[in-house]
């Protein structure tokens, strides 16, 4: 599946080439420790990850395996899986793809050699469907299955992304923070007892100062992308130089590739290298990443002048994950808290999404919804409030039997079309 357009070509970034070569032989490298009877976590994106690292318990975020199965092209045949088995194929399925492959017959052409049966899954409970789905885990293959809860907030700042490093404590409110960190308390002994590994508090210290230092890092390139006359790198390419260092954050590989990030980014920029050299369109994109076809965000860059200059990946990797504090586990707890808020709740997400595209001048916003999305309807009308034109996609980003790709793009093309040419 593919754009109807001829797609720009050229060399990747080199901070995309390389996370993407270490996911690789780190993914080989754990699928031989599991098989030698090692631990395997699996865990959702919205827990708090840092825990098992601090365990050395290996894990796998659900929803990158979910991405790795959209891009080969088997979201399809998985989720008919699910169906033949009686269970749905159109809830939630980008957290659902991972048990789809668990549950159906493994062939020889599994996405980079098949995920290795978890030995613990972890995640969020932030429905009834979330939670239904990880029980099927323990129910239909054995694999315990330990749930967090999801509170939600009595007052929220619009301007969160302004307290949440340092007075993380105001941002959230403590009652919430009191819940995930007891939470985390009673995990560690269970966790504890079904891998083998042991908890230290002080590697935890030493992780969480490492996944702070990557987060600066982030910010730094986000403000420079925002800042720069126009677009220097292809967000296809940002978003796996960013995302793959976030889940091996806290590790010195991760922080040094995020300062390696920055650093190419900031050469291209001194350079005045432009994706677009014609930029007349600057535009963004809002909701996860449409994996079953990444060369899409490029396919307007010819015929239109058009640029996606801003995805949530490295925005949210600037502002959502840098927390300090003297208690690690805490502040790890206020890490996660809010962690869906900032993406899906208002007025969490629509002021971040609003001042997010004033600094990124963007000329337009398209907006991905799928069929769980709980507030796509207030981000669209903040935008358009503002100022700022909005087209909506509804599909599911990471099945691909969601949307015509050809139908896709015609109704982007015209929207762009009608946008105002900044040229």
């Amino acid at each position: 599946m593919s754009n109807p357009t001829a797609t720009p070509t050229g060399p990747r970034l080199a901070a995309a080439a390389a996370a993407l070569r270490h996911q690789r032989e780190w993914f080989a490298t754990l699928r031989g420790r599991t098989e030698r009877g090692h631990p395997l976590a699996l865990v959702n994106a919205d827990v708090p990850q840092e825990l098992l690292r601090a365990m050395d318990v290996p894990y796998v975020v659900n929803q990158w395996w979910s991405s790795i199965i959209s891009a080969k092209r088997m979201s399809g045949r998985y989720l008919e899986a699910l169906r033949e088995r009686g269970l749905p194929d159109d809830v939630e399925q980008y957290s659902a793809l991972p048990l789809a492959e668990a549950l159906s017959p493994r062939g020889d052409d599994a996405p980079w050699g098949g995920l290795p049966l978890p030995s613990v899954v972890i995640a969020d409970c932030t429905g009834d469907s979330m939670r239904r789905m990880f029980q099927l885990w323990e129910s239909e293959l054995g694999v315990p299955f330990l749930p967090l809860e999801s509170a939600a907030a009595e007052t929220v700042p619009v301007n969160w992304w302004e307290l949440m490093r340092h007075d993380w404590e105001t941002a959230i409110g403590s009652p919430r923070i009191d819940l995930l960190h007891r939470e985390l308390r009673e995990l560690v002994p269970r966790l504890e007892q079904l891998t083998g590994a042991r908890f230290s508090p002080q590697r935890l210290t030493r992780i969480m100062a490492l996944s702070n230092e990557q987060a600066e890092w982030n910010r730094r390139t986000r403000d420079l992308l925002a800042s720069a006359p126009r677009c220097p790198v292809p967000v296809n390419d940002i978003i796996p130089a960013v995302m793959i260092p976030q889940w091996h954050r806290g590790t010195p590989w991760a922080t040094a590739a995020a300062q390696s990030l920055y650093d190419e980014v900031a050469s291209l920029v001194a350079e005045g290298r432009a994706v677009v050299r014609d930029e007349r369109r600057r535009l963004m994109w809002i909701g996860r990443g449409l994996w079953f076809d990444m060369d899409f965000y490029r396919s307007f860059e010819q015929s239109h002048g058009a640029v996606f200059v801003w995805s949530m990946y490295l925005a949210l990797a600037a502002d959502a994950y840098a927390r300090y504090g003297d208690d690690p586990l805490r502040t790890l707890a206020a890490r996660f808290c809010a962690f869906r808020d900032q993406m899906y709740t208002p007025p969490w997400s629509v002021e971040w999404y609003v001042k997010e595209a004033r600094a990124h001048r963007v000329d337009g916003v398209v907006h991905l919804i799928s069929a769980d999305s709980r507030s796509s309807w207030f981000t669209t009308h903040a935008l358009r409030e503002a100022g700022i034109p909005v087209t909506e996609i509804r599909a599911d980003n990471a099945d691909g039997r969601s949307l015509d790709p050809a139908a896709l793009h015609d109704q982007v093309a015209r929207w762009i079309g009608s946008l105002p040419d900044r040229g």
